[in-house]
Formats: C-alpha cells, structure tokens, sequence
C-alpha cells in the first residue's frame, strides 16, 4: 500500500484510520470540556433558575474565576509545549528544511506508476487516453485511442 495517500481513506490503513478517529475524539472531548463552564455561565446570566442553583452549589462566580485560571494555565502550557516542539524540530534536528528539488524523469514516473516505458511512449501520440485502475488505486492498463 502506499503511504502517500491522505485523501482517499479506502487506501489508509487501519492503523491510520484509528489513529485520526481517536485524535478526532480526544480533540472534540476537549472542546466540550472546556465549552461546559460558558454554556453554564451563559445559562445562569440568562436567568435559568437550574442553572443558577448549580452555580451556588459550585460556588458562584469565586469558581468560575478559579475555574477561568485554572484553563488560562492549561492554554499557556499547551502554546508552551507547542512552541518548545517547533523550536525542537527547527533548531536542533533541522527537520523543516526544504528537502532540493528533483526533477523527475519519465523512468521516475514509469517506476513509480508500475508502467512499462513503450506504454507511456505510445501514449504520448495519442489524443486520448483511456486509464484503468483496480480497486487499490493502481494503474493496470492504458489504452490509447490514436486518430
């Protein structure tokens, strides 16, 4: 299989396909975490009489305060850790680095697309083309339609 493909996820693996569901997941638990306290803060501002009852057992505003800290420093720590990982991958390993361009040859395309060179040459004098692939996204024929 190749590893190349990103938008076509009936050629990702399964160990791709997981890993992507569960970092959807985890991404969107964390949006609703911290959504929770505003959706109850927005209810009890608007006077729902539940709402206000839940911020008196929750200790009223001195806990939302505490509550907004306590996600400020978790914000601040994650843009921390963020920033300490581009710093790591640009300066010490020199990762980002813009790889120098190859030029790419027939051969490189005939190889890399499993084609047989006479194919491809044929293929060029003709005004249409007519490509078949199996269900992996592999090319197995071309067809050319010379008039």
């Amino acid at each position: 299989m190749k590893t190349y493909i990103i938008n076509t996820p009936q050629l990702q693996s399964l160990q791709k396909r997981l890993g992507g569901f569960f970092a959807w997941l985890i991404c969107w638990a964390m949006w609703i975490y911290l959504l929770i306290p505003l959706v109850t803060l927005t209810s009890w501002v608007l006077g729902d009489k539940k709402m206000i009852n839940e911020m008196r057992w929750f200790g009223g505003y001195k806990s939302l305060l505490e509550l907004s800290e306590i996600y400020g420093m978790s914000l601040l720590i994650m843009a921390g850790l963020w920033l300490i990982w581009i710093v790591y991958r640009t300066v010490l390993t020199g990762s980002i680095k813009q790889a120098p361009i190859k030029q790419v040859t027939e051969a490189d395309l005939c190889e890399f697309y499993q084609v047989k060179n006479t194919e491809l040459q044929d293929c060029k004098n003709a005004n249409q083309i007519t490509v078949f692939y199996d269900d992996h996204g592999h090319i197995i024929e071309l067809k050319n339609h010379i008039s």
